[in-house]
């Protein structure tokens, strides 16, 4: 129980201090492309959800068992949940999870900017309850420092704060995986559910990717090992009908109502994605490797170390195979855990490094198996330490995450590279002595207070960043500072126009303000509007407007932005 309360009460604070108002506060608006068109998909199609069940007059659930009722209910559980729509036309790159999910936290809390992110907030609060229990039943010892791990790492905590579909993916990717081993280790049924189950949810998340992944983890798995009569076991026809039943409706209705689905999702999305660079996401072929490197911090160094760890035992394993004997009292050659997480761990790295496309997200499905492995090693080593040089490296790294954060906010608001002399001592003093706590702590009272130690620096980091400077994040990276200031400027003004503003900006007042931002290489609108345009090319309004008259109402200096009223022709 101690073990527990430990671990609900840090991986709150990691996951939503800052993100809920009653919590820090939502003290950054949405970033990017991603998360603000995501969240208008949501809103507008839960707008249609409650447009057809009033037009039926009908709930979810049936008023009663009467034919009727049910069919209004089925016509309300189906109005607006099939076809994801954006400014009124469908927008089918993605399946329906995070919108169904962001659609359920609207309903309770109202359309948001954090109501948007608790799809995934709280999918990664899910997975890391889920492997704390998995680890602590199959390999107690190590359970607590890696689901604290896992919470902590950069890359976990980043995408659990993102109204996007990568953690709706990872998360009941990775609950399946570790379900299907609980299932290989005992030959128990029910951990098997989760492979079906939770690769259900994954597939409606971002489609056959989910399927995919699996696949060849446990093909590889299992080809190593030599026990192909796996395959054929885990085909479970009762989990393969509860799949069916789960992804097969919503693919089948969607289709049926966009007949260019199959075209846009599959073949566009999927495959191009994978084979082209249509999308311009072009990357060197060792990009993950950066990725992954910064992904764990601060946590990096040990993790690599127990990622080799993990390497070397499964070699040693595989050798013991090989060998004419077998462990005394075991069926199979010793623990096949590591080997099945560094599978695990490497099999999207190498897979996505040959994709046409890639962005980050793509291998988060693979730090669950890493921080697992690193809580394990920790727990493994506890008797006889780290090795100096790697404790020194642990200390290094999180002494730089330490510099780097703390100079953010200098960095956003006058964007030098090398900031004032003050400024940069002050970095260098927080980051050495985050550097020298964890390297003392750890040498004088030993390893058992490496995670405790580590994640104290990252804790205050966390409420410097979003108490102290959250407001320069979102002045800086998001619109709905700029949202609120044309709304004050120019109330009575419904039609918003721009030209040449970068795409995240666009999206991003486009949900705050709940309306499609016209683009100016589309037409100028004829009626009075607000215009919003990059500083730099104020200049081009005359020729852009051809006589019109116009007035400017803000500038928008964190950004680069001015914002002009332009009135109507005539």
């Amino acid at each position: 129980m101690w073990e527990f309360c430990i671990l609900v009460i840090v991986s709150s604070y990691f996951l939503f201090f800052g993100l809920i108002p009653w919590f820090g506060g939502a003290q950054l608006g949405l970033v990017g492309a991603d998360e603000p068109r995501y969240a208008q998909i949501a809103r507008e199609m839960l707008a249609a959800h409650s447009s057809d069940c009033h037009e039926v007059h009908a709930k979810i659930t049936p008023h009663s068992l009467r034919p009727d009722d049910i069919h209004a209910s089925y016509e309300c559980l189906v109005g607006g949940t099939i076809t994801p729509i954006l400014y009124g036309h469908p927008w089918l790159e993605k399946p329906a999870l995070y919108y169904w999910r962001a659609m359920g936290f609207f309903k309770e809390f109202g359309v948001s900017d954090w109501s948007a992110r608790l799809p995934s907030s709280t999918g990664a609060g899910f997975l890391i309850l889920l492997a704390f229990l998995h680890l602590r039943r199959f390999r107690p010892g190590g359970h607590l420092d890696a689901a604290l791990i896992t919470v902590s790492c950069i890359a976990i905590f980043g995408f659990a704060r993102g109204a996007s579909t990568d953690m709706q993916l990872a998360a009941p990717f990775c609950i399946g995986m570790l379900g299907w081993y609980a299932w290989y280790e005992t030959g128990k049924k029910f951990w098997l559910f989760d492979l079906y189950f939770f690769g259900a949810a994954a597939t409606l998340a971002k489609g056959p990717v989910a399927p995919f992944l699996a696949a060849g983890i446990i093909l590889l798995f299992v080809g190593l090992r030599r026990e192909w009569s796996v395959l054929r076991r885990t085909i479970w026809i009762p989990g393969v009908l509860l799949y069916l039943a789960m992804v097969l409706p919503w693919y089948i209705a969607v289709q049926r109502s966009n007949p260019s689905f199959f075209r846009t999702f599959f073949l566009e999305h999927n495959l191009e994605r994978l084979t082209t660079n249509r999308f311009q996401h072009h990357q060197p072929i060792y990009y993950y490797l950066i990725v992954l490197i910064l992904g764990l911090m601060p946590w990096t160094a040990i993790a690599l170390r127990a990622l080799i760890d993990g390497i070397d035992v499964s070699i040693a394993e595989w050798k013991v195979r090989h060998k004419p004997q077998r462990y005394l009292g075991h069926t199979r050659a010793g623990d096949g855990f590591p080997e099945f997480l560094v599978l695990w761990a490497v099999f999207p790295i190498v897979f996505f490094s040959f994709s046409g496309s890639k962005l980050p997200g793509y291998i988060l499905p693979s730090i669950a198996p890493i921080t697992i492995l690193t809580g394990d090693y920790i727990y493994r080593v506890r008797r006889t330490g780290i090795p100096n040089w790697l404790l020194i490296s642990h200390a290094a790294m999180s002494g730089i995450l330490t510099f780097v954060l703390v100079l953010c906010p200098q960095y956003m608001l006058y964007e030098k590279i090398v900031p004032a002399a003050k400024d940069l001592a002050w970095a260098v003093l927080w980051g050495v002595l985050a550097a020298l706590g964890i390297y003392t702590v750890v040498k004088r009272f030993g390893i058992m207070r490496l995670r405790a130690i580590t994640l104290v620096p990252l804790a205050l980091l966390l409420f410097w960043l979003l108490e102290r400077k959250g407001y320069l994040l979102d002045l800086n990276y998001s619109a709905r500072p700029l949202a609120a200031e044309i709304q004050q400027a120019a109330p009575d003004i419904h039609t918003v126009a721009e030209h040449d503003v970068r795409r995240d900006m666009v999206y991003g007042l486009a949900f705050y303000r709940n309306e499609e931002i016209l683009p100016y290489k589309d037409g100028i609108p004829e009626e009075t509007h607000v215009l919003v345009i990059p500083t730099k090319e104020v200049s081009q309004l005359d020729q852009l407007l051809q006589g019109r008259v116009y007035e400017q109402l803000r500038l928008y200096p964190s950004q680069g932005l001015s914002v002009y009223k332009v009135y109507a022709r005539n």
